[in-house]
């Protein structure tokens, strides 16, 4: 990257993570995690020594989102998400990757994993440090460079009751896994307007979650399009 900048940031060869962070504020965006690669290792493009994965900053991200082109159209969110991502890592010399687009798909799932900020939580959903249940990622940045990642932090699940395990009104979701049918049955009853509303309660009643600024209105747009 040596002698590359990004229009907007002025970030460069060897940008450091804070730098980074400033550039990705920009478009309402924050590192969720990130962690080194081993030389050549598979699956990650040539070259790749971080990778870093991104996710909605908030507040404001999805404000920001509805006022973007993108926004009325189909697939609004994955369409945004590749151009602003892909821009960012074209400036950067890096490579944008994604969670959807595939098969085959990128195992963003256990790319979490690897980062000492996301788990497996009590209902097998991914539990982030800051996001709680209601971590989703836009996508990731390979970068050829060696970059500070974002430090390994307790997983919260650690002595906590565990409300979620206990949360869906179907019992849909729980430890035993996820019975998709079941939730899609409940969304379909007139009981089920307030997880369409509101967003699952499962990931409404992680104590962290409640402390994460996500707009109830962005978790009801995503249970539309689930259960469309």
């Amino acid at each position: 990257m040596a002698g590359r900048k990004t229009g907007a940031a002025g970030v460069g060869a060897g940008a450091s993570l804070p730098a980074l962070e400033a550039l990705l504020a920009e478009a309402r965006l924050e590192v969720l995690g990130g962690f080194a690669v081993a030389e050549e290792e598979e699956g990650f493009p040539t070259g790749t020594r971080t990778l870093l994965m991104l996710g909605p900053k908030e507040p404001g991200f999805w404000a920001h989102l509805q006022a973007q082109p993108e926004w009325g159209g189909e697939d609004p969110v994955d369409r945004w998400s590749r151009r602003v991502i892909g821009r960012i890592a074209c400036d950067l010399g890096a490579k944008a990757l994604f969670p959807f687009g595939g098969p085959p798909y990128h195992p963003f799932y256990q790319w979490a994993l690897r980062t000492g900020r996301v788990w497996d939580s009590p209902v097998r959903l991914l539990v982030h440090a800051g996001q709680g249940l209601m971590v989703s990622f836009r996508g990731a940045l390979a970068l050829r460079e060696e970059v500070e990642v974002p430090s390994a932090a307790a997983r919260p699940c650690d002595g906590c009751p565990a409300p979620c395990l206990t949360a869906c009104p179907a019992g849909a979701l729980t430890g035993q896994g996820y019975d998709v049918p079941a939730c899609h049955a409940w969304l379909d009853r007139p009981e089920g307007v307030d997880c369409l509303g509101g967003g699952c309660r499962v990931r409404r009643a992680c104590p962290v979650s409640q402390s994460y600024a996500r707009l109830p209105e962005q978790s009801a747009y995503h249970m539309g399009q689930f259960h469309r």
